[in-house]
């Protein structure tokens, strides 16, 4: 990923969901952590395969067919994992919010009206 690249915030959030989930990181599992981090704002599953094979072509994440498995009908699962230039994609990105979320959180301080995180609600919702 080059200097000028930066992650949407589809792709963080699928990242994170890799990251959190480490070797339980498959397409339906991926897509479940997503709507838990994103709750109540839905997440389509052909978004996430979407997103997967984009990061995959950019080299963040790596994916593989696992052993087949009676459970799914003697079909594989398609795993996914973060690569080191993943990491440190994501790693920035949480860099740049985190230096974004201070200065918001500073000018709301100076209002007088300075929120937690925890109480922004998403705008479809208020």
């Amino acid at each position: 990923m080059s200097k000028t690249d930066s992650l949407g915030q589809f792709e963080q959030l699928v990242l994170t969901a890799i990251l959190i989930l480490r070797e339980d990181a498959y397409g339906v599992s991926i897509h479940s952590k997503a709507q838990e981090l994103t709750r109540p704002r839905a997440v389509s599953l052909g978004a996430v395969y979407v997103t997967l094979d984009r990061l995959e072509d950019k080299g963040l994440v790596a994916s593989w067919l696992s052993d087949p498995t009676p459970e799914r009908g003697g079909r594989a699962k398609r795993c996914y994992r973060l690569e080191a230039l993943g990491e440190r994609a994501l790693q920035e990105s949480a860099v740049t919010a985190k230096r974004i979320w201070d200065v918001i959180a500073e000018v709301w301080g100076k209002e007088g009206g300075r929120r937690r995180a925890d109480e922004i609600r998403p705008i479809q919702n208020r």
